[in-house]
């Protein structure tokens, strides 16, 4: 693939990374503000933004990620953006609990397809050795999306309604599944038949067997006990303790989330290439550190006596769930080994996906709901002090996968 080819191609993808999280997103910005329309509780904003979701999206990953490699990667890409796109906007339109949470499912089943399709792409017309910092670029939309889906999200929220938010966002993502299908060319299709013909179930199974990839599927799991709840609680964390409003929360939090992404996200692509090419296997030993280093500023920025404070307090945590992105999937590609890229992807998908972002969420909801039933002061604090107890344990997953993947690429 030329040049000017690969980057176009590449933009579109980062396009809908960037539509990917914006949607996903939206509802945490604007969760007080349904909270308060809807007459909900923090269990079921918990409920909302975890199990509704995180569910639908870890279980359908796997069968779309086969499908992307057995058919048309773009086709799948193209199919999985209109229909998160739809129920983003249907959303907008609920009226109770029940069709938040169903409109949530729907995004849910077409944002499953989206990574594992884009991967599946990337990895087919991209050279290895190019590949980590193909998929930082990709994953660069993961943190730009937070960041415009928590500033502008809560200004919209504020000045329109949180409904206008996600209608708003519905629409925009139809024109992106356009442009799309223009740009996204068809994809080669995979040398090996036998890896073509193995059941998908029988696949992943192969793959988990292996002591270095169980190892960072556990490292995925525990990562998205501290990021599910993060990303779903701070901004009402910021409003509730430090007086911030909807949009002063969305931006703040936005614009240190972005910048902090894009930065982690480049920076740990450029580095687990240079890691990789090294040939020592050592690739999960840098983002192990600043979990762990994470996870003791957040304890202490749950607590600080200032908003700007906390903010500060908070910027590793944000740094170190980008920087994983590349070092996580590129690792897992190399494990895996060709044929089976968008299978890894899968699967690190739903060890990040579905026990973490389902219960994580929940369990801040009902430690704060008990703190504040109990008149504790600052009660979502004490909720979401799981989060540097599920980072501190991510990092010592991650440094014990570092070794296994080692050992495991310096026998083949």
């Amino acid at each position: 693939m030329n040049n000017w080819r690969l980057t176009v191609t590449l933009t579109v993808l980062f396009l809908v990374s960037l539509l990917s999280q914006i949607d996903r997103m939206l509802p945490y910005v604007i969760a007080e503000a349904i909270r308060v329309e809807l007459d909900l509780s923090d269990t079921q904003i918990g409920l909302l933004t975890g199990i509704a979701f995180s569910v639908c999206y870890a279980l359908l990953s796997l069968p779309l990620a086969r499908a992307a490699d057995r058919g048309s990667p773009r086709l799948v890409l193209v199919l999985c953006i209109l229909g998160w796109s739809a129920m983003t906007a249907l959303g907008g339109l609920a009226a109770n609990f029940l069709v938040l949470a169903f409109s949530r499912f729907g995004v849910a089943f077409g944002e499953a397809g989206a990574t594992p399709a884009s991967h599946a792409i990337i990895t087919r017309k991209i050279r290895p050795e190019r590949r980590g910092l193909a998929i930082g670029l990709f994953a660069m939309g993961i943190p730009l999306g937070t960041m415009i889906g928590f500033a502008v999200g809560g200004a919209i929220s504020d000045m329109m309604g949180w409904r206008a938010a996600l209608i708003g966002a519905g629409m925009i993502g139809m024109l992106v599944a356009l442009l799309t299908f223009a740009v996204v060319g068809p994809t080669p299709p995979l040398d090996d038949t036998d890896l073509r013909g193995e059941p998908f179930l029988l696949s992943s199974l192969r793959l988990l067997s292996s002591p270095a990839f169980r190892w960072l599927f556990f490292g995925a799991m525990a990562g998205s006990f501290a990021a599910a709840p993060f990303y779903a609680f701070t901004t009402t964390f910021l409003i509730r303790t430090h007086g911030y409003t909807a949009s002063e929360a969305g931006l703040a939090f936005g614009l240190l989330q972005g910048m902090m992404g894009i930065a982690g996200t480049l920076v740990g692509g450029r580095l687990f290439d240079r890691a990789a090419r090294s040939g020592r296997g050592r690739l999960l030993g840098p983002p192990g550190v600043l979990f762990l280093i994470a996870s003791v500023t957040t304890a202490a920025g749950l607590f600080a006596p200032a908003g700007w404070i906390s903010l500060l307090l908070l910027v590793p945590s944000m740094f170190s769930f980008a920087f994983m992105l590349p070092w996580g999937f590129g690792a897992a590609h190399l494990v895996a080994g060709k044929g089976r890229e968008a299978m890894a992807t899968s699967l690190v998908m739903i060890g990040s996906g579905l026990v973490g972002p389902a219960l994580g969420p929940l369990l801040v909801g009902l430690l704060s709901d008990a703190a504040t039933a109990a008149q504790l002061p600052n009660g979502l604090a004490f909720g979401l002090l799981v989060i540097p107890v599920a980072s501190a344990l991510t990092g010592l997953v991650l440094l014990i996968a570092n070794r296994r993947i080692a050992a495991s690429l310096q026998q083949r």
